[in-house]
C-alpha cells in the first residue's frame, strides 16, 4: 500500500488528532522551516509529525550536533517514525503538553525551535492552551514556535501566549492551503 493511502486511512480513522487526511507538501515544509537557522540549532522539537513528511526535510538540514525530538501519540504514525534510521532523531510517544518534562528527561533544558503540525483548532481548548504554554516555557529566548493551520481562527490564542511577536504567511501549494504562524519568544 502506498504511503499516501496508508496516511489517508490512518488520518481518516483518527481525524480528531491528525486534523488532516493528506501529508504536508514540500512547499509547506519549506515555508514552515524558513526561520530555522540550522547552523546554530541544538534542539529542534516537532509536535505531531504524523508520518514524517516535514520530519524528513528537517533531518536533511540538521548539523551533526543537532537533535530532533518528535512527539507523536498515534500508534501507527509513531511506529512509522521509528523506521526512520537517523541517530539525530528521537521519537517519543508522549503528549505535546509534556514537552518540557520529556526534554528534561533527555537532558535538554530548552528548545531552539518548535515546529507544530498539531490540529490546535480541533483539540480541546484547555489541551491546546497547555501545549502552547509548555512550548513557550521550553523555548529559549528568541526561539521560534512555528505552527500551520488551515484557517486564521487560532491567531488570538497564539497572540495570548506570544504577544505581538507573530508573523503570518500563506502556503497555497499545499492541500489544503495552509497559514503558517511564526512566533518568537521575547
Amino acid at each position: 500500500m502506498s504511503k499516501k493511502i496508508k496516511f489517508f486511512k490512518e488520518a481518516l480513522k483518527n481525524y480528531k488528532t491528525s486534523g488532516t487526511v493528506v501529508p504536508s507538501s514540500r512547499f509547506l515544509a519549506n515555508e514552515i522551516l524558513k526561520p530555522v537557522n540550522f547552523k546554530n540549532a541544538k534542539v529542534i522539537v516537532e509536535l505531531g509529525p504524523g508520518n514524517g513528511a516535514i520530519t524528513k526535510y528537517i533531518l536533511k538540514k540538521l548539523q551533526p550536533s543537532t537533535m530532533l525530538v518528535c512527539f507523536e501519540i498515534n500508534d501507527t504514525f509513531y511506529n512509522e517514525l521509528l523506521q526512520i534510521n537517523n541517530p539525530q532523531l528521537k521519537v517519543l510517544k508522549a503528549s505535546a503538553e509534556d514537552v518540557k518534562e520529556e526534554l528534561n528527561k533527555l537532558g535538554f533544558d530548552q528548545a531552539d525551535y518548535i515546529i507544530s503540525s498539531l490540529p490546535l483548532t480541533i483539540l480541546p481548548s484547555n489541551l491546546s492552551e497547555n501545549i502552547l504554554r509548555a512550548s513557550y516555557n521550553i523555548l529559549k529566548n528568541k526561539g521560534y514556535f512555528m505552527q500551520f493551520q488551515y484557517s486564521l481562527s487560532y491567531y488570538k490564542k497564539l497572540k495570548k501566549i506570544f504577544g505581538e511577536n507573530i508573523s503570518l504567511s500563506f502556503e497555497p501549494l499545499n492541500f489544503p492551503p495552509a497559514f503558517v504562524y511564526k512566533c518568537t519568544k521575547k
